[in-house]
């Protein structure tokens, strides 16, 4: 992975980048399982979304190599 992308002039780095996506996909995900009923198993909701946004952090951090993004 790079270390840095430009945007307008504006280095961010890349895992800023990389924990943005992750938010959007962990978003994504929780509204999923909060419609199909999956929250009722679980007894910490907050610890649950964390530990869901931790997964989803590290396998894109894992696959963005795979799909070129490497410096």
């Amino acid at each position: 992975m790079r270390g840095e992308f430009s945007i307008g002039g504006v280095f961010m780095p890349t895992l800023l980048l990389v924990a943005i996506v992750a938010l959007v996909l962990t978003f994504l995900v929780t509204r999923l399982a909060n419609l199909a009923g999956l929250y009722r198993y679980v007894a910490y909701r907050a610890l649950v979304d964390l530990c869901l946004f931790i997964f989803v952090l590290g396998l894109l951090a894992l696959l963005l190599p795979m799909l070129g993004f490497h410096p």
